[in-house]
């Protein structure tokens, strides 16, 4: 293989050049591992199904009934055959160098086919441990390639013994891989700012104006499965992803068996360069044969990623989730991972809820008493900025997509908490109509505004100084690309660090109008649910301590709204989001509670308006001295009863 060249590429994800040294950190990929697995439990199932209902081979193109329909085919290999294995290791991917001694690294004599139980651990299991000598191309991004083949006991995989008839074509099956893998190291982008310097490897600084390049690596570990199956394969019928592997003999009812080989263990931290220095590569194969079900499993996961790359994710990012994964398989109680699944799947239900809720509440609500104004136009600005901010690290196009929708949402909300429209008479620069926002008469004519004005004065006493502490610590002590990365990066980071600040003010209200009857609390209860799975993976799977703090002041805060619910009694005048009170849901018809108060109202002021009518029908005989003095005598009681 040609060797690679060192190619330019966009700006290097932020959150990978500051994973040193640095306290802000963007969230993990917690539940992108989980929804990993979870697209894999779908791939699996459509697999399974398309097995089950099978498919029939499409009818001759002319629709005659001459066209012959394909029949059942069987294994070129019986089962219990008994076979041998060769394993070359070559510079060449088609290989044709058997009489090179030095090319056959294992050959193993003596199998049989679907043996489970042979082997040094009785399971079917042998292993092989060597060293290849790297030569010099392959030091220089050369590439290397296993070639496998299995032939009957005693014949041989050289074409070349054809004469003496030692080879046979039809039962000799090959199967080849390139075992090195090209990888990509990226620069380190990010210096400091004021000093110019940084604190990264000088092999890793970025020169030429290239941000990375492409090296050959090694794995010194591989798996050389053959698949014991005596499917009745029809030709043209094998779904997909399975009629890649299997390989059907010309104008003969047989199959080849299937050789798998398997690297999906081989952690990509595992791997090493192979440069000028490597001179020598250990080696360790492993043979075992593989079930048709878990074959399944490992070729799902070969689709899988073929719809990773359709998606555009980006390929380090989607290795380390892999690698993410594999490591919970691999590290994490069964019983664990079990859980973890079974939580995360309710994660992602509530996940979802709490977005239909929180749609639902504001596309409903009719007054805006009891909710902060201004914390929705800073959720815009937030969520601007962690866009911004994704954009500048290159962070995958489905992240991106997700963030804006959000963003779209944010906007949204501003049409429900002010009434916005264009000026076309007073226009910018004469062309663009000036946009107007005034508040709503329910925010400005309750004390929702003045209480929302006195908490963002409040918070800002200690906002603003704790923004330019950490603006002068992020320029003083962490590294950026740029200066535009630097403004973004802090105010993402002072997001992450103190964002729980932002949702004091609401608090605030909710202190001053002594009610909580204003809130979302379903979509909050989704929320909160979503935090406490938050804790739970917080302390399972390893994360970043800032994110583990996070989860728990946001409980903190939930936990306040929940003590606000219980110290502040229901109004039950009060309309709820969805413009109803708890009075009119008693309502069905009967005479309420509520309805006989406002009888018994309506009795006493029909009784205090006769009474009153009968004092002014005697007050007209009276003296006026007397009804002063009257007069004068009520102002004193009223005087004493204010003092």
């Amino acid at each position: 293989m040609a060797d690679a060249n060192v190619v330019p590429a966009a700006a290097e994800n932020a959150a990978v050049d500051n994973a040193e040294g640095q306290q802000q950190q963007q969230r993990p990929n917690a539940w992108s591992m989980i929804k990993t697995l979870l697209i894999r439990m779908v791939f699996i199932y459509f697999i399974a199904n398309m097995f089950k209902r099978g498919s029939t081979p499409a009818p001759d193109a002319s629709g005659s009934k001459s066209g012959s329909v394909a029949r059942p085919s069987s294994n070129v290999f019986e089962k219990f055959a008994p076979l041998d294995m060769y394993v070359y290791v070559s510079e060449q991917e088609e290989f044709s160098d058997f009489k090179n001694e030095a090319s056959l690294f294992w050959m193993e004599s003596g199998l049989v086919y679907g043996d489970w139980v042979s082997g040094p651990n009785e399971d079917g299991t042998f292993t092989k441990s060597g060293q290849i000598e790297a030569s010099e191309a392959v030091q220089n991004n050369g590439s290397l390639f296993i070639h496998v083949y299995f032939v009957r006991e005693g014949k041989s995989p050289d074409p070349a013994d054809r004469a003496s008839k030692m080879y046979s074509k039809k039962f000799t099956v090959h199967r080849s891989k390139r075992i090195n893998k090209f990888k990509k190291r990226k620069y380190h982008q990010s210096v400091n700012l004021l000093t110019g310097q940084t604190e990264a490897h000088p092999d890793l600084v970025q020169r030429d104006n290239i941000s990375f390049e492409i090296l050959s690596h090694w794995h010194p570990n591989l798996t050389i499965n053959l698949l014991d199956d005596n499917s009745p394969w029809v030709p043209g019928a094998v779904p997909q992803p399975l009629d890649e592997y299997i390989e059907f003999l010309p104008g003969q009812n047989k199959y080849y068996p299937v050789i798998y080989l398997n690297d999906y263990w081989n952690l990509n931290a595992d791997y090493m360069p192979i440069n000028d220095t490597t001179k020598i590569l250990n080696f360790t194969l492993t043979y075992s044969p593989m079930s048709l079900f878990k074959w399944q499993l490992y070729a799902a996961q070969g689709m899988r990623n073929k719809w990773v790359n359709m998606l555009g994710s980006e390929g380090g990012e989607d290795e380390e989730d892999q690698d993410s994964l594999k490591t919970a398989f691999l590290e994490t109680s069964p019983y664990l991972l079990g859980l973890t699944i079974v939580v995360s799947i309710l994660h992602s239900v509530f996940e979802f809820l709490a977005f239909k809720n929180d749609i639902q509440f504001w596309k409903s609500r009719k007054s805006l008493e009891g909710l902060s104004v201004r914390s929705v136009f800073f959720n815009v600005i937030q969520s601007l900025i962690v866009l911004l901010y994704i954009c500048d690290n290159e962070t995958n196009t489905v992240v991106k997509i997700s963030v804006f929708v959000g963003l779209c949402i944010e906007i949204w909300k501003i049409n429900k908490v002010v009434n916005a429209k264009l000026d076309y008479e007073n226009k910018l620069f004469g062309i663009i109509p000036r946009p107007r926002l005034t508040e709503k008469s329910t925010y400005t004519q309750s004390h929702t505004k003045e209480y929302d004005i006195l908490a963002f004065k409040y918070l800002s006493w200690l906002l603003y100084p704790l923004l330019g502490v950490y603006a002068v610590y992020s320029l003083l002590y962490l590294e950026h690309k740029g200066w535009y990365s630097w403004v973004l990066s802090m105010l993402y980071g002072f997001l992450l660090t103190f964002g729980f600040i932002m949702m004091t003010p609401q608090l605030f209200i909710n202190y001053k109008l002594k009610s909580v009857a204003h809130l979302p609390w379903r979509m909050l209860t989704y929320k909160a649910l979503n935090t406490f799975i938050d804790d739970i993976f917080a302390f399972v799977i390893k994360m970043p301590t800032l994110y583990r703090l996070g989860c728990l002041r946001d409980d903190v805060i939930f936990f306040i709204y929940l003590y606000q619910r219980y110290i502040y009694s229901v109004d039950p005048k009060r309309m709820n989001e969805f413009g109803t009170s708890q009075e009119m849901l008693e309502s069905n018809g009967e005479v309420t509670p509520a309805e006989e108060r406002a009888q018994l109202q309506e009795g006493q002021s029909s009784q205090a308006a006769e009474a009153v009518t009968t004092e002014d029908s005697d007050s007209g005989t009276k003296e006026p001295e007397e009804t002063e003095q009257e007069n004068g005598e009520v102002k004193t009681e009223e005087e004493k009863k204010n003092e």
